[in-house]
């Protein structure tokens, strides 16, 4: 059997528990540590307790000598975080997205293609079966699609603080958008030629957007628009739309009734529209 993953996990929120978990139960990885700044505050789900606990990047690295690290963290530490572990050795399991700019996005493929490292994204939707199939249906509708994609989510009490600390590192429609884009081009095989985005603050003490939409067109004539927007402030009516539309019909993904919003990233049903001729 060969060696066990040693691995290093960052970040304890929504994504770092599950993957902490999910590699506490897979026989192919060892956890070696699990770090956050404000780990030792925190409860640890009892899963997970009985590993050593850091809140310093730099020790945690250097005491654990993991053979990869999975970054789970805000997204403003997330280059940071993977040149640190590339530096030391690490291959890198990061969650989306890869940085908050395309400097930093350069700088982390560049050494990980350098130290022959590997460096995985999360894209949860390319392994998500309602997208596959969603994704296989929309490129039988011929050229060119148009896509209608939107995660509105009406937050209030802890899950707004959430969102509020999230977007002091991203704001809404590129920490979801991300996803969408990636949908789009999958959907059309085609370059995105075009990108324009407009953004809007709803809450009294904003520095940033908490709302958003942008539109891309691509090289063979395809556009797409996506939507996101975070708060209480959120309606609850036009908050889920994913649709794909092309000359010889539709495809979309709908919730179901009683679908839970904080559900709304794990879409369970597909509906197909035929065109009359």
């Amino acid at each position: 059997m060969p060696n066990k993953v040693r691995v290093l996990v960052i970040g304890l929120g929504n994504m770092g528990k599950s993957h902490a978990s999910a590699y506490h139960r897979n026989d192919g990885f060892e956890i070696v540590g699990l770090m956050s700044r404000s780990i030792k505050g925190k409860e640890i789900p009892a899963e997970l307790t009985g590993y050593p606990l850091f809140e310093d990047y730099d020790a945690a690295l250097a005491e654990t000598r993991p053979d990869a690290v999975s970054i789970n963290s805000w997204p403003n530490s997330h280059a940071e975080y993977a040149i640190k572990a590339i530096n030391a050795g690490a291959h890198v399991f990061m969650e989306k997205p890869l940085a908050t700019n395309i400097a930093d996005a350069e700088a982390v493929v560049k050494l990980a293609r350098e130290k022959n490292r590997k460096l995985v994204l999360g894209y949860i939707l390319r392994v998500h079966p309602s997208w596959i199939k969603f994704i296989e249906l929309g490129r039988t509708l011929g050229k060119p699609l148009v896509m209608r994609l939107n995660l509105n989510q009406q937050s209030s009490g802890t899950a707004w603080a959430w969102h509020k600390n999230l977007i002091d590192s991203l704001i809404p429609i590129v920490d979801c958008g991300v996803h969408y884009v990636d949908v789009m081009c999958q959907l059309t095989g085609a370059k995105p030629v075009r990108v324009h985005g407009i953004g809007a603050k709803l809450w009294e003490e904003a520095d940033k957007p908490n709302y958003g939409h942008l539109h891309v067109t691509f090289d063979d004539g395809s556009v797409g628009w996506y939507e996101a927007g975070w708060g209480p402030m959120m309606s609850e009516v036009a908050y889920f739309v994913k649709d794909v539309v092309g000359p010889k019909g539709a495809v979309s993904i709908v919730p179901a009734p009683s679908d839970e919003k904080s559900k709304l990233e794990e879409p369970i049903g597909l509906r197909r529209h035929r065109s009359a001729h």
